[in-house]
Protein backbone atom coordinates (compact mmCIF):
# COMPACT_ATOMS: atom_id res chain seq x y z
CA UNK A 1 0.00 0.00 0.00
CA UNK A 2 1.28 3.46 -0.84
CA UNK A 3 2.14 5.75 2.07
CA UNK A 4 1.21 9.00 0.31
CA UNK A 5 -0.86 10.38 -2.55
CA UNK A 6 0.72 10.35 -6.00
CA UNK A 7 0.49 14.05 -6.91
CA UNK A 8 1.22 16.00 -3.72
CA UNK A 9 2.59 13.29 -1.38
CA UNK A 10 -0.18 13.79 1.19
CA UNK A 11 0.32 11.10 3.85
CA UNK A 12 -2.24 8.32 4.05
CA UNK A 13 -3.52 6.97 7.33
CA UNK A 14 -2.50 3.34 7.80
CA UNK A 15 -4.61 0.80 9.74
CA UNK A 16 -3.30 0.40 13.28
CA UNK A 17 -1.17 3.52 12.99
CA UNK A 18 -0.42 5.40 16.22
CA UNK A 19 -0.98 9.16 16.38
CA UNK A 20 -3.08 9.29 13.22
CA UNK A 21 -3.92 12.91 13.93
CA UNK A 22 -0.29 13.90 13.21
CA UNK A 23 -0.44 12.40 9.71
CA UNK A 24 -3.91 13.78 9.07
CA UNK A 25 -2.88 17.26 10.20
CA UNK A 26 0.27 17.11 8.05
CA UNK A 27 -1.87 16.25 5.03
CA UNK A 28 -4.21 19.16 5.82
CA UNK A 29 -1.26 21.59 6.13
CA UNK A 30 0.06 20.59 2.71
CA UNK A 31 -3.42 20.58 1.17
CA UNK A 32 -4.03 24.09 2.53
CA UNK A 33 -0.89 25.25 0.69
CA UNK A 34 -1.71 23.78 -2.71
CA UNK A 35 -5.48 24.18 -2.92
CA UNK A 36 -6.08 27.38 -4.94
CA UNK A 37 -2.41 28.21 -4.32
CA UNK A 38 -1.30 31.82 -4.10
CA UNK A 39 2.31 32.93 -3.60
CA UNK A 40 3.56 36.20 -2.17
CA UNK A 41 5.90 37.05 -5.06
CA UNK A 42 7.92 35.68 -7.97
CA UNK A 43 10.28 32.77 -7.23
CA UNK A 44 12.96 33.63 -4.68
CA UNK A 45 16.15 31.84 -3.66
CA UNK A 46 16.14 32.46 0.10
CA UNK A 47 13.50 32.26 2.80
CA UNK A 48 11.93 35.53 3.98
CA UNK A 49 13.09 36.86 7.34
CA UNK A 50 9.65 37.01 8.99
CA UNK A 51 7.15 34.71 7.29
CA UNK A 52 3.53 34.70 8.43
CA UNK A 53 1.67 31.42 8.89
CA UNK A 54 -0.16 30.54 5.66
CA UNK A 55 2.12 32.50 3.32
CA UNK A 56 3.56 30.62 0.34
CA UNK A 57 6.46 31.13 -2.05
CA UNK A 58 8.11 29.37 -4.96
CA UNK A 59 11.69 28.31 -4.40
CA UNK A 60 13.96 29.66 -7.16
CA UNK A 61 16.90 27.78 -8.68
CA UNK A 62 20.06 27.62 -6.55
CA UNK A 63 18.14 28.20 -3.33
CA UNK A 64 19.95 28.88 -0.07
CA UNK A 65 19.40 28.41 3.65
CA UNK A 66 16.42 26.32 4.75
CA UNK A 67 15.35 26.12 1.10
CA UNK A 68 18.61 24.66 -0.21
CA UNK A 69 18.04 21.67 -2.50
CA UNK A 70 14.32 22.44 -2.91
CA UNK A 71 14.51 24.28 -6.26
CA UNK A 72 11.10 24.96 -7.91
CA UNK A 73 9.09 23.62 -4.94
CA UNK A 74 6.06 25.40 -3.59
CA UNK A 75 6.84 26.21 0.05
CA UNK A 76 4.50 27.32 2.82
CA UNK A 77 5.19 28.61 6.30
CA UNK A 78 3.09 26.74 8.89
CA UNK A 79 3.01 26.51 12.68
CA UNK A 80 5.30 23.50 12.29
CA UNK A 81 7.83 25.26 10.03
CA UNK A 82 8.40 25.04 6.29
CA UNK A 83 6.28 22.63 4.23
CA UNK A 84 7.59 21.84 0.75
CA UNK A 85 5.52 20.50 -2.13
CA UNK A 86 7.03 19.26 -5.37
CA UNK A 87 4.72 20.67 -8.05
CA UNK A 88 3.37 18.40 -10.77
CA UNK A 89 3.70 19.68 -14.35
CA UNK A 90 0.72 21.89 -15.13
CA UNK A 91 0.29 23.27 -11.60
CA UNK A 92 -0.70 26.94 -11.51
CA UNK A 93 -0.43 29.47 -8.69
CA UNK A 94 -1.53 33.08 -8.33
CA UNK A 95 1.29 35.60 -7.82
CA UNK A 96 -0.11 38.18 -5.39
CA UNK A 97 2.67 40.71 -6.08
CA UNK A 98 1.99 41.20 -9.80
CA UNK A 99 -1.48 39.71 -10.25
CA UNK A 100 -0.32 37.10 -12.75
CA UNK A 101 -0.60 33.34 -12.87
CA UNK A 102 2.58 31.28 -12.67
CA UNK A 103 2.55 27.81 -14.24
CA UNK A 104 4.98 24.96 -13.65
CA UNK A 105 5.90 23.15 -16.89
CA UNK A 106 7.96 20.36 -15.33
CA UNK A 107 11.25 22.25 -15.69
CA UNK A 108 10.50 25.66 -14.18
CA UNK A 109 7.89 28.31 -13.47
CA UNK A 110 6.63 30.68 -16.20
CA UNK A 111 4.63 33.79 -15.47
CA UNK A 112 2.11 35.86 -17.33
CA UNK A 113 1.73 33.49 -20.26
CA UNK A 114 -1.51 32.04 -21.55
CA UNK A 115 -1.74 29.00 -23.76
CA UNK A 116 -4.65 28.02 -25.92
CA UNK A 117 -5.91 27.54 -29.43
CA UNK A 118 -8.30 30.50 -29.51
CA UNK A 119 -9.48 33.54 -27.59
CA UNK A 120 -13.21 33.99 -27.19
CA UNK A 121 -15.06 37.04 -25.92
CA UNK A 122 -18.78 36.67 -25.32
CA UNK A 123 -18.67 33.28 -27.04
CA UNK A 124 -17.24 34.78 -30.23
CA UNK A 125 -13.75 33.81 -31.35
CA UNK A 126 -11.68 36.99 -31.70
CA UNK A 127 -8.22 35.42 -32.10
CA UNK A 128 -7.45 31.97 -33.46
CA UNK A 129 -4.32 30.04 -34.27
CA UNK A 130 -1.49 32.03 -35.78
CA UNK A 131 -1.62 32.02 -39.57
CA UNK A 132 1.07 32.42 -42.21
CA UNK A 133 2.64 35.84 -42.71
CA UNK A 134 0.86 38.42 -44.84
CA UNK A 135 3.04 39.60 -47.69
CA UNK A 136 3.83 43.30 -47.79
CA UNK A 137 2.20 45.16 -50.69
CA UNK A 138 4.31 45.63 -53.83
CA UNK A 139 3.85 46.49 -57.50
CA UNK A 140 0.87 48.38 -58.89
CA UNK A 141 0.53 51.99 -59.87
CA UNK A 142 1.50 55.21 -58.15
CA UNK A 143 -2.16 56.02 -57.38
CA UNK A 144 -2.36 53.42 -54.64
CA UNK A 145 0.69 54.68 -52.66
CA UNK A 146 -1.48 55.83 -49.73
CA UNK A 147 -3.38 52.53 -49.63
CA UNK A 148 -0.08 50.63 -49.64
CA UNK A 149 1.19 52.78 -46.77
CA UNK A 150 -2.00 52.11 -44.78
CA UNK A 151 -1.84 48.35 -45.40
CA UNK A 152 1.84 48.34 -44.44
CA UNK A 153 1.00 50.17 -41.20
CA UNK A 154 -1.70 47.60 -40.37
CA UNK A 155 0.71 44.73 -41.05
CA UNK A 156 3.39 46.37 -38.89
CA UNK A 157 0.91 46.82 -36.03
CA UNK A 158 -0.24 43.19 -36.23
CA UNK A 159 3.38 42.04 -36.24
CA UNK A 160 4.29 44.23 -33.26
CA UNK A 161 1.45 42.62 -31.28
CA UNK A 162 2.67 39.13 -32.23
CA UNK A 163 -0.52 38.28 -34.09
CA UNK A 164 1.29 37.60 -37.39
CA UNK A 165 4.88 36.90 -38.46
Amino acid sequence: MAEATARFALPFLIPGQAQKELFHNEALAVLDSVLEAAVEEAPRASPPASPVEGQCWIVAAAATGAWSGRDFCLVAWTSGGWRFVVPPAGMSVWNKADGLTLRYDGAGWNGGQLSGSSLRVGGVQVVGERQAAIASPSGGTIIDAEARAAVSAVIAALMSHGLID
